[in-house]
Order: C-alpha cells, then structure tokens, then sequence
C-alpha cells in the first residue's frame, strides 16, 4: 500500500483571506413606477370625499349662479317660468347705493366682531392657562354651557335683557342713577343696536375661541417657559415672545373662521330686528338676502347678493388662506 503525504499549506497562503463572492445583482425596477404609484394612491382615497363634497356644495352653488341670471316676480309666484335676464340682476346691484351700504355695514361689522372675539377669548385662554386646576374646571364647564345653548333660546334671554319696557339693562341703570334710562330702546337706533349685537355675537364666540387657544397654549413645552423663566423673562414677555409665536398657527385659524361666521351672521341680527328696530337700517348681508328673497320674491336679486357675498368671503380670506398655506409649506 501507498501511503500519501500531504503538504501543508504555506504561512503566506494561510494568511490570505478567501475573496467573497459578489453579491447577486438586484432586480431592475422601472424609474418612476413606485412614484406614480405613491402618487396615485393618496388620490384614490381622497378621490370619493372629493365627489362627495362637490356634489353637496356645487349644486347649491350651481343654483345660485342659475337662479341669479333670472327674474322672478309676481307672475312667478303662480307658477310661470323665470324670465332670463343675464347679468341684469348684477348691474343693477353694482348701481344700488343700498346695496352697498349693506357690504360696507357687513364688513365694519364682522371684522369689529371677529378680532374683539378673538381678543376676548386669547385672554380667557391666557386666564385658564395661569389658574389652578378647580377654576379652570370651572371656566371650561361655563364657556361650554354658553357654547351649548341654542342660538334662539340665548337670543330670548339677551331680548329680555335689553327690552325697552320690562329689559334687566333698564332696570339696573335706573336703579344706580343713570338718567333717561327708564323706557329707553336700545335696538331704535342703528349705532346702539349694532353694539347690542356685537356683544351678543361676540358673548356667542367666544367659548370656542377660547376653548381653541386653550389647547394651543397647552402645547407650548415647558422646558422653553421655564427656561425663559429662569433668564427673568416676565409675564408680559412670556406672552408676547413665547406664547404668542408658537400659538400663531391657532389664531391665524380662528381669526379666519370669526370673519367668515360673522361676515354671514343671520340669526341674531335678524331677531333683534323683529325685537323693536328698523330693518332697513340695520340690515347686514344675511338678513338684506332674506328680505329680498323671502320678504319680496325677488329671487333672482337674492341670489346675485349671495354670489357676491360668496366673492366677498373669498376675497377677505384669501389673505388668510395664503398665509397659511405659507406657513404648512
């Protein structure tokens, strides 16, 4: 028998590591298709809420256009067709001085109303954010009880309040001294019947302002207060260095919101009227539609008053709708 000797292997050759081997290739994917399709996908889900919505608020908008290009009358009322008129309803809008007595009223009205709100419900925030634990529950249960209640059923108290004959108001400045008090109607004049409802509408709004900026500030950390607080920042300084800035997006939200809810506000205004005042004088866009509409028949004006109370809408919230489109970017 033959017997093998085998040779060891070298020092140099043992040292030397083994070459791996190249890794498999991976497969080819087209360029762009994982982009489409992440692309396409948020789409398709957002695709049914998007026919949704412009099938309950185009068709109403639809309406409006259609209507506002036709006059109705007498002869409407017992069942002929509209007359189309085009853009009559408008140029005659344009040449009313009635009309824009109403949009200059609006305006002054709603912007008055929805930065007073605004700045009544930031101190009501600021004021729950800097008390103990029971008298913030106490404010969050009081500004829900007044946000709960019905809109006719507060305008019933706030009637009674300023009535001529039997109001509260009355009664308490009689009874400190208050000379011409007794028998005098708040709502018979246009300057202090628009005070009247700017308190009513602001006393409305207020709780969801402030309930708004309340969960703002509870965002703010506060490692930055403390750290502020420690290179003896005060409180006015926390307020308008901290607080302010990173609650900035909350009341660019709301201050939108108050203009466009209180730039179509109806309900209360159009209650006080009926109260003791003069509508033509006191008439806001809202209830200047509902006059034309329901109160003569003149459908087709009503309609190219709520067409431009649309325009109206977008072009003072444009500035707002920018910037926060600006800050999301």
């Amino acid at each position: 028998m033959t017997s093998r000797t085998t040779t060891p292997p070298s020092p140099a050759a043992a040292a030397v590591p083994p070459v791996p081997a190249p890794p498999t290739a991976a497969p080819r994917r087209r360029p762009g298709r994982a982009g489409r399709t992440g692309g396409r996908l948020p789409l398709l889900l957002v695709l049914p809420t998007l026919v949704l919505l412009v099938a309950a608020l185009g068709y109403p908008v639809g309406w409006q256009l259609v209507t506002s290009l036709r006059k109705f009358g007498l002869q409407q009322q017992f069942g002929a067709p509209p007359e189309w008129v085009g853009l009559d309803n408008y140029v005659r809008l344009v040449t009313d001085p009635t009309l824009w007595a109403v949009v200059v009223r609006s305006v002054v009205f709603c912007l008055v109303t929805a930065f007073v709100t605004v700045a009544v419900g930031g101190a009501v925030a600021v004021l729950m954010n800097s008390v103990g634990r029971w008298a913030r529950l106490v404010l969050q249960v009081s500004l829900l009880l007044a946000w709960a209640m019905p809109v006719v059923a507060a305008m019933t108290v706030w009637i009674w309040i300023v009535d001529w004959r039997r109001g509260l108001l009355n009664w308490l400045l009689v009874h400190v001294g208050v000379e011409g008090a007794a028998g005098h109607n708040w709502l018979a004049q246009p300057l202090s019947f628009f005070v009247v409802a700017s308190v009513v509408v602001v006393w409305m709004s207020v709780p969801f302002v402030a309930l708004s900026i309340y969960a703002g500030l509870t965002q703010v950390g506060q490692e930055v207060v403390e750290a502020s607080m420690l290179d003896g920042a005060g409180g006015w300084q926390r307020l308008r260095y901290i607080y302010a800035p990173l609650v900035a997006p909350v009341l660019s939200i709301v201050l939108l919101l108050q203009v466009i809810w209180d730039l179509r506000v109806f309900t209360q205004i159009k209650l006080l009227q009926d109260a003791g005042s003069v509508a033509n004088e006191t008439n806001l866009l809202g209830t200047y539609v509902y006059q034309l509409g329901t109160g003569k028949g003149d459908f087709g004006t009503a309609s190219a008053v709520s067409v431009l109370m649309l325009l109206l809408t977008v072009a003072l919230s444009w500035r707002y709708v920018r910037s926060l489109m600006a800050q999301e970017n």
